[in-house]
């Protein structure tokens, strides 16, 4: 196994022998962690949970959660799932992590496309599971949307799309994601879409693969599966509160599996985590955030506001080099795009001429951040 190193590593690295200017406050836009205090009303649960640290969890996860979470895909996507149709988990990484191996244990030459860029877990679960990689580009010409290749698309096992899309900010229409059903029953591969961004939006909500399953009449979800997470939603990535939903034969099979992984959310969590997806006021309070820095961001780089996530993807002349001043002169941390992406067969790599801006600060400190990013590319 060759595990490349995490783009926060590769980072670090770039930077390691550069003094940054002192003069300034340190501003890191780099990782996609909220920095604003988790709701008081999800703190409280946790801490009036406490007692609860004396039970050993279920690998299928409390029925208060699994009920908060059932509530929240009923009433943001007006879809209904049975007990069998959804699976909280510890988070989303774990999850992406584990699954593709848990699918391809047993398939001849197993074979898995993503996004590219993409959130390294992905990566990092075909070399675990040995699989051959198929990359979906995502770059200006197509409007950071995939491209199908039917031929190659019919030879995949699993396909993980991430939309709403980090790094690139791009979404897909209820139809476009339809199209992405129709060939996974075509082709009978299964279709995961990652949607950890899905509330993070600045104007109207996103779709969701489940809702655009049944938009196309795959109503009992067959080869579809969804996840998502509390961490951007209520600004709350240490309560690692996620689920996995969608074609109940697969999930079946799935939480069979997981009772081996030892990877149960303890109580405490599970209990804020359920208070927090029951609740929505929180969630648009941070949206609105999100939007006010996005706004700046337009006044200031002169970039479109996205649909959705709170990244900035940045084009700008030498990624490498830039960051490496940006750093020295402004003390400012930017993510170069090509750590997020891979050379694809012919060579390219989509990332290389963007670097990713995270919008995760509260306004003030965004807009002296983004100023700073101006200056230092003018």
């Amino acid at each position: 196994m060759n595990f490349e190193p995490y783009p926060f590593e590769k980072l670090n690295n770039l930077l390691q022998n550069i003094q940054p200017n002192k003069e300034h406050e340190p501003y890191a836009l780099t990782i996609g962690e909220p920095q604003f205090e988790t709701p008081d009303f999800i703190q409280k649960a946790l801490c009036d949970n406490a007692s609860l640290l004396r039970r050993y969890p279920k690998t299928a996860g409390e029925e208060n959660l699994r009920e908060a979470q059932m509530g929240f895909v009923k009433t943001r996507f007006s879809v209904e799932l049975t007990n069998e149709q959804i699976i909280p988990t510890f988070g989303t990484r774990e999850v992406l992590f584990n699954f593709p191996q848990f699918l391809l244990f047993d398939k001849k030459e197993p074979t898995i496309a993503f996004t590219n860029p993409f959130y390294q877990i992905y990566e990092g679960a075909a070399i675990a599971s040995r699989a051959k990689t198929i990359y979906l580009n995502l770059t200006e010409e197509n409007g950071f949307k995939p491209l199908i290749d039917e031929e190659k698309l019919s030879t995949c096992h699993l396909v993980i799309l991430n939309f709403p899309n980090n790094p690139t900010t791009s979404t897909l229409t209820l139809d476009e994601l339809g199209e992405w059903v129709k060939l996974a029953l075509k082709h009978d591969f299964v279709l995961l879409n990652d949607e950890c961004y899905s509330e993070i939006y600045t104007d109207k909500p996103i779709p969701s693969l489940l809702e655009a399953s049944l938009h196309v009449g795959n109503n009992a979800f067959k080869n579809i599966l969804v996840i998502n997470s509390i961490s951007k939603r209520s600004s709350a990535p240490g309560l690692r509160s996620g689920f996995i939903a969608g074609d109940e034969e697969i999930l079946k099979e799935y939480i069979n599996y997981r009772t081996y992984i030892g990877c149960a959310s303890p109580l405490p969590l599970q209990s804020a985590a359920a208070a927090a997806w029951r609740d929505e006021e929180h969630v648009e309070s941070a949206r609105a955030i999100y939007k006010q820095n996005f706004e700046i961001a337009r006044e200031v780089l002169g970039v479109e506001i996205p649909e959705a996530t709170f990244y900035v993807w940045l084009k700008v002349p030498n990624p490498l080099e830039f960051t490496k001043k940006l750093y020295e002169k402004y003390n400012v941390k930017v993510l170069p795009g090509e750590y997020l992406a891979r050379e694809d067969e012919n060579g390219v790599n989509p990332g290389k001429d963007f670097i990713r801006i995270a919008l995760v600060e509260e306004p003030k400190k965004t807009k002296i951040a983004l100023e700073r990013i101006k200056e230092c590319l003018s």
